[in-house]
């Protein structure tokens, strides 16, 4: 008559983790039903994430031959309100489990020759979830126990529904009308505590039940006024009975299917025989409920769940805050109201907490402690550019794309683009200093092309000088496509237009190195290297040499093309947008080229560098080319180390310091002479210097 209890084992695991409570106590009685709870809810508990801190076994049976070992066998259970952390405890077992806590506590208050006083240590602050076979019910040597530790508990109770008439039924209930009925003298003895009294006592005793006590004046622990699942199952199971036997009695058919030899009097019937007819029936009791049995020959009902509430006088009542339906789709049958429900009063927050350790906050994940349960973990930072935004996370994760942890990791925030804007400050120094280096190298133009039939101008090669200053020029305004939002015209002309004007200026400082080095050597009588010298020879290595690296730019556009692009990972709180080189091989192969000319220039310069004064330039060009080399031998792990703009602003510095130190190792020499010392400016000068 009542559902089966695997239900109520579904119903405790959803309650535990509706309230999230992961670390919970287990009592049970020390019989038989108790450890078969455990061998089914342990396993239960732990595929649902939960862990039991403790198993209490309370003894099955109360009969001791010494007083002191039951008060010991009490004390023993002491732990659980005293050490274990568990605010949450399962009880499983009889209402003789409710007399052992409560006689726990009665113990601890009014036997003070235990050697610890704990009446006023013990925490009683936990929730208390039952199963349907306990009831709060005291024996009348319990009174002075105080039901408060009791408050709040959540129980799971056999369905029930107060029959019309029940209320006036117990109104009218009294023992000198039921003269006949003991059960009832019984009750009334051991609820009020006293003898009835009979037409052959004395009426004089004072201790006697007069028999006009009324039931509703008990508190709820010792006899409750409402009908309790327990009361209604005994109701419903006496009118299945009934029903059945009236069915057996009318019906001839269940009659001859029994036995040929049964009467139809029902009262001849043997149980056995009448069983089989009870998991067939099916009717409405007088609550207006259907009772039916399912084809395990369970009650085809669900759990109602309930809710304590204690009164001062340690009277109680039950209100229902929940059902627990088998009907139910998997994973809901439990409903909860949870507004309804009254806490422990002794509790710190509601709902209460019941953790191994406190909950790991955003920001953070669990970590594994060694040698204890799942349940007990400690709080680990999350790993950087990872996050967590929700309580007792199991791993951090990575923000979408295009965000970022905030301070605290406990959410993502958008990244904000990097590239060098025009109005940043770096790019206004790149762009000031870009500006005035061009016009630096224009003047510088201008001079040379106003005083180019003077003999210093003649002296240095013309054309070659033109083509250099031209170049630098460029290489100058190179540094311009470097600055603002990465687009796909400039991203194809950026390393490109650089690397050929680049390899046009190292060329040309080439073939000046190698006329001046070729005219010195033509000078000596009878030198075959006369042949060699002439506009030609430098023409000749400025395309070649030119031609090679504009070969090598063409490839790489052929190949695989630079591209705006984007980088969300180098930089943790930007987007970096950048020019994918496409091809890093062919990028290389130009700074490997130019790196080639540059040290060849410097090679060729250095050993022409002690030739007479008049053919000075070798050593103006070995200045240049160790400050060119200088400059990009530190780039490329500087260039390999920076991210973003920075990036941007060291690849800009190196352009213009490399094309700088050539400007200015290489002309401004020259133009001292030709503007401040004109005097020197002439042949019969630099003949005779070089005499």
């Amino acid at each position: 008559m009542v559902p089966n209890e695997a239900l109520q084992y579904q119903g405790i695991v959803q309650l535990l983790q509706r309230f999230g409570w992961k670390w919970v106590g287990l009592v049970t009685l020390d019989d038989e039903g108790g450890e078969r709870f455990l061998q089914i809810m342990e396993p239960m508990l732990s595929q649902n994430g939960i862990c039991s801190e403790f198993t209490s076994r309370l003894q099955a049976n109360w009969q001791f031959f010494d007083f002191a070992d039951a008060i010991n066998l009490t004390l023993s259970y002491i732990p659980i309100f005293l050490e274990k952390k568990a605010t949450v405890v399962v009880m499983y077992g009889e209402s003789s489990t409710i007399l052992w806590l409560t006689a726990l506590i009665l113990i601890t208050t009014i036997f003070p020759f235990t050697d610890h006083d704990y009446s006023g240590m013990m925490s009683t602050g936990k929730v208390w979830i039952t199963t349907a076979q306990i009831d709060f019910i005291l024996h009348v040597f319990q009174k002075p126990v105080n039901m408060q530790m009791f408050h709040g508990a959540i129980s799971f109770t056999i369905h029930s529904k107060e029959p019309p008439g029940f209320q006036e039924f117990l109104h009218l209930i009294n023992p000198s009308g039921a003269k006949a009925d003991g059960f009832i003298a019984d009750v009334w003895e051991q609820a009020f505590g006293c003898p009835i009294t009979n037409s052959d006592s004395t009426r004089d005793n004072n201790e006697s039940c007069t028999g006009q006590e009324t039931l509703q004046s008990l508190t709820s622990p010792f006899f409750e006024m409402s009908m309790t699942g327990h009361s209604y199952s005994i109701y419903n199971a006496v009118y299945a009975v009934a029903h059945t036997l009236h069915n057996t009695y009318i019906s001839p058919f269940n009659h001859r299917a029994m036995a040929e030899s049964i009467s139809l009097a029902p009262q001849h019937m043997e149980p056995w025989q009448l069983h089989s007819l009870i998991l067939r029936i099916s009717f409405n009791n007088s609550a207006r409920e259907e009772i039916m049995f399912n084809e395990h020959g369970e009650l085809a009902g669900g759990f109602d769940v309930t809710n304590l509430i204690t009164f001062p006088n340690n009277s109680y009542i039950r209100v229902k805050v929940g059902r627990l339906d088998p009907h139910a789709p998997p994973g809901e049958e439990l409903t909860i109201a949870e507004d309804k429900i009254n806490w422990q009063r002794n509790l710190f927050q509601v709902p209460p907490l019941s953790l191994c350790n406190d909950k790991c906050h955003p920001g953070y994940r669990k970590e594994k402690m060694e040698g204890k349960k799942f349940c007990c973990y400690d709080c680990a930072q999350c790993p950087d550019r990872m996050f967590s935004n929700q309580e007792d996370m199991e791993t951090c994760v990575n923000c979408p794309e295009g965000h970022y942890p905030n301070k605290f990791q406990d959410g993502c925030i958008p990244k904000f683009p990097n590239f060098l804007a025009f109005e940043e400050t770096l790019a206004i120094i790149s762009i000031s200093s870009g500006l005035l280096l061009s016009l630096i190298t224009a003047l510088v133009l201008g001079i040379f092309i106003r005083q180019r039939d003077t003999a210093m101008v003649k002296a240095n090669n013309r054309s070659l000088t033109y083509i250099l200053l031209i170049s630098l020029l460029l290489c100058f305004l190179c540094s311009f496509l470097f600055i603002g939002k990465p687009k796909k015209v400039t991203c194809l002309l950026r390393q490109t237009a650089f690397g050929i004007v680049f390899s046009v200026s190292l060329s040309t400082i080439l073939a000046k190195t190698v006329s001046v080095v070729l005219a010195f050597m033509a000078t000596k009588p009878g030198s075959w290297i006369r042949q060699w010298v002439g506009k030609g020879l430098g023409y000749s290595i400025v395309l070649s040499c030119s031609n090679i690296q504009g070969g090598i730019c063409a490839l790489w556009l052929a190949m695989s093309p630079p591209f705006p692009d984007v980088d969300i990972t180098s930089v943790m709180d930007e987007i970096v947008l950048l020019c994918n080189e496409g091809s890093v091989f062919m990028f290389y192969c130009v700074l490997a080229y130019m790196g080639l000319l540059a040290v060849v220039s410097f090679t060729v310069a250095f050993l022409a560098r002690k030739l007479p004064d008049s053919f000075n330039e070798a050593k103006f060009i070995t200045f240049s080319m160790l400050v060119f080399c200088s400059v990009w031998v530190s780039f490329v792990p500087t260039y390999l180390s920076t991210r973003g703009k920075y990036m941007v602003a060291v690849e800009i510095f190196s352009i213009l310091v490399s094309s700088a130190g050539l400007l200015s190792c290489i002309f401004f020499p020259k133009c001292y002479i030709i503007v401040v010392r004109p005097d020197l400016n002439t042949r019969e000068q630099l003949m005779r210097r070089k005499a």
